[in-house]
């Protein structure tokens, strides 16, 4: 499948109020530990997205029982940190590297033994970032020659605790090891570099489960937690994405007399650095109607188009903004001048090498770029239009779809099928808000 986007309604502006999909992360783990914990847990506002779905039917093929999604609303009947029961199959995480390293530490500590593969994309990206502390827990996973999936994990008894101290920021490490610690005999502790997204300390703290977080300087923190607890099921309100709204946040402030306001999106403090690094770029984004939901800070974003000038992005923001940097680089060439991303290495290991392919996909479509190794130098100008390809990653495929909204002619993204893992509704949205996008 491949997006086809034409300009004609785009260049009138985006306009409107529209709610973007549930957040991802935070879908994936309400899944997990509604899964993991004892009683009932009723979630809304879930994404419905291929990914999500992935963990859900993991679960459910190790006993888990649950009604739904029907509308974004799940019921998962708990079955207890414990009570998880061996897979008859292979586990198939889809596209999702989040699900594949949480559920990494989750399935290291039973006691059966179990096999995670992807897809093509997934398969290809590194894991020993995360085999390699657990088995220093006294897990047995294992991966391929290369590092990548499949991961097969046995089973074992119990898990000692550690302290790591990880050599890049990274949540889904991060994740994976304090999940591991859920069932050790001890104290486990994560060290971070510079902050990641605290979705699971958070929510963690949901379900009762006793977490703590030190800050050691300015950059890096210490999470702690002691294993042997339990979850107890609760109720969650999933808000919106973050990450699908920074496409129509970047659309707003790249398409003339454009005013558009995102719906309920969350605004952890861990994930605000798209906002910040457009905010430098002097984009006019307004956070409206702050309030907190199932204990996360939640907004209305209202963005005014006023026209971009490049800057160099903090290198801190970068691991508060990761998986937005695909946009933001089509925000980067439609500001005025030039724009330097650095240390940004962790995009080579996303669902593509962000930084080859968006430098590969502006070049295709008119945009003066150098490439870097930790990140690239993007002059803005103008956006000819012209054929991308996605690599089947779908943050460069949306991406390239909102660069159509101000392009000289269409752009067209192949390989955009990964799309649906995401944000299912992405082309009607998109629509409704302005741009005209056509799948074909």
């Amino acid at each position: 499948m491949s997006l086809k986007l034409s300009t004609n309604k785009a260049s009138k502006g985006l306009r409107g109020s529209i709610r973007v999909p549930g957040d991802k992360s935070m879908s994936h783990r309400s899944v997990m530990f509604s899964s993991l914990a004892t009683g009932t847990s009723n979630i809304t506002g879930l994404l419905e997205g291929e990914d999500v779905l992935a963990t859900l039917a993991a679960f459910r093929a190790m006993g888990v029982e649950a009604q739904g999604p029907d509308n974004g609303k799940l019921t998962i009947e708990g079955v207890g940190m414990r009570g998880l029961s061996a897979p008859e199959s292979d586990l198939d995480m889809g596209n999702s590297g989040t699900a594949m390293r949480l559920m990494c530490g989750i399935l290291a500590a039973q006691n059966f033994a179990s096999k995670l593969v992807g897809d093509e994309s997934l398969s290809s990206r590194p894991m020993r970032r995360v085999t390699v502390p657990l088995t220093s827990m006294g897990a047995r996973c294992a991966t391929d020659e290369d590092g990548c999936p499949p991961i097969h994990i046995r089973g074992v008894e119990s898990l000692e605790p550690i302290d790591y101290k990880l050599p890049m920021a990274s949540a889904q490490v991060k994740s994976a090891v304090l999940l591991a610690g859920l069932y050790a005999d001890g104290e486990t502790s994560v060290t971070e570099p510079a902050p990641t997204r605290d979705h699971t300390e958070r929510m963690l703290k949901a379900y009762g489960y006793e977490c703590e977080t030190e800050k050691n300087n300015e950059k890096s923190s210490t999470i702690r937690l002691r294993g042997g607890g339990s979850l107890t099921a609760t109720d969650i309100d999933i808000p919106s994405d973050i990450s699908s709204a920074a496409f129509f946040m970047v659309a707003a402030s790249i398409v003339p007399d454009s005013q558009i306001t995102l719906e309920h999106v969350c605004i952890n403090p861990t994930r605000t650095g798209v906002i910040d690094i457009l905010k430098a770029m002097g984009a006019d984004i307004k956070l409206l109607n702050v309030r907190a939901v199932g204990g996360e800070p939640v907004a209305d974003i209202k963005v005014t188009y006023v026209g971009l000038k490049g800057c160099d992005i903090d290198p801190n923001l970068v691991p508060l903004a990761i998986d937005e940097f695909p946009v933001i680089c089509i925000a980067a060439a439609c500001a005025e001048g030039v724009t330097t991303v650095s240390g940004a290495e962790e995009l080579r290991a996303k669902e593509s090498d962000r930084i080859a392919v968006m430098v590969e996909g502006l070049r295709s479509v008119g945009v003066e770029v150098e490439e870097r190794r930790d990140g690239m130098v993007v002059t803005g100008g103008v956006i000819e239009g012209g054929e991308v390809q996605s690599h089947h990653d779908h943050r460069i495929a949306m991406s390239f779809a909102i660069a159509g909204g101000v392009s000289s002619n269409s752009v067209v993204i192949n390989g955009a099928e990964t799309v649906a893992t995401s944000f299912p509704n992405f082309v009607d949205l998109a629509s409704e808000a302005g741009l005209s996008i056509e799948a074909v």
